[in-house]
């Protein structure tokens, strides 16, 4: 067994959540990584209560697990979102793009467990204060919107500053970065980039080989202070560095980024769409099914735990 506070919180078999990314992050593999006993999280992105409510219910036909959404504090739905979660007893919210402090007494009374993602220490704090039942610190390894602090830095300083659990994110793909994580202090992992690769995951097929053919170096940033963005280079990438270059105000880069993600994971625009991705993708080979991944996750974290147990000799010896 591999269970630790966050098992407990959540009411999931294993301490791995699935990144709630938009487009990708559908009810199809929420329900696939729940019943395969992680948490499921269906990523709200900006689409509107009625498509979200169309992915919970997809979930629900599927498992009968825990499972989450996560909200987009920068969607225009952030409050139709809040009513939905509440009215359909999801069991659990992650959040991003902004603070969830005002919603947070609705949420708790209504029986929800809140857990934000964070990129410091200092949001970190604040909102453990407001309230929330655990933390994802995500380093900015990770794809998508990224912060400026590495899992690595990030992690320790966040579980030494907080009381709660922490989920630590951002460049973790198998057991050896669950058993790192827990070594800094983390009760569970968030994957994201990983799970794209899940046979369930309905991201188009050429978004899912642009990951598979990744190497260490093949990801790069994009956007401008303040919004900055991971993804495999490719074209639009290249426009992106271009736009930076000439100092371009970001309501340019609003432009350009406009339903590119679409583009990658729907229509799989290799070239030109938003590919958006951790630099773990040099780690990524194959698409399996998500318990398959889930499984391979925790056994190798066991044997790592192991291995470790075994190379650390009592005084020395």
């Amino acid at each position: 067994m591999l269970k630790t506070v966050l098992c407990e919180l959540l009411g999931i078999e294993y301490p791995i959540l699935q990144g709630g990314m938009a487009w990708v992050a559908t009810g199809e593999l929420a329900a696939a990584v729940s019943e395969a006993g992680g948490l499921g999280i269906i990523g709200a992105g900006n689409a509107p209560p009625e498509v979200v409510r169309e992915e919970i219910n997809k979930v629900r036909e599927r498992t009968n697990k825990p499972f989450g959404v996560n909200i987009y504090y920068l969607s225009p739905y952030v409050e139709e979102l809040i009513d939905l979660i509440i009215e359909e007893e999801v069991p659990v919210i992650t959040t991003g793009a902004g603070n969830p402090g005002k919603h947070i007494p609705r949420l708790k009374e209504a029986g929800v467990k809140v857990i934000p993602v964070v990129a410091s220490v200092a949001l970190a704090k604040r909102l453990e204060r407001q309230g929330v039942d655990a933390l994802i610190a995500e380093g900015m390894e990770c794809g998508g919107h990224i912060g400026e602090i590495t899992t690595m830095a990030l992690v320790p300083q966040v579980v030494d500053a907080v009381s709660i659990p922490v989920i630590a994110a951002g460049g973790i793909a198998d057991g050896r970065g669950l058993a790192a994580a827990l070594s800094l202090g983390a009760a569970g992992i968030q994957m994201g980039t990983r799970f794209v690769c899940a046979d369930e995951c309905i991201a188009h097929p050429n978004y899912k080989e642009a990951i598979i053919k990744a190497k260490d170096r093949d990801t790069v940033v994009t956007g401008t202070e303040g919004h900055y963005v991971r993804v495999l280079k490719n074209k639009l990438a290249r426009q992106f560095a271009e736009l930076a270059a000439s100092g371009a105000p970001f309501t340019e880069f609003e432009k350009l980024g406009a339903g590119k993600l679409r583009a990658a994971v729907i229509e799989g625009d290799v070239e030109y769409g938003s590919l958006m991705a951790g630099q773990i993708a040099g780690l990524i080979s194959e698409v399996k099914p998500a318990r398959e991944i889930i499984s391979e996750v925790v056994e190798e974290a066991r044997r790592v735990i192991d291995r470790m147990q075994q190379v650390i000799k009592p005084d020395g010896r």
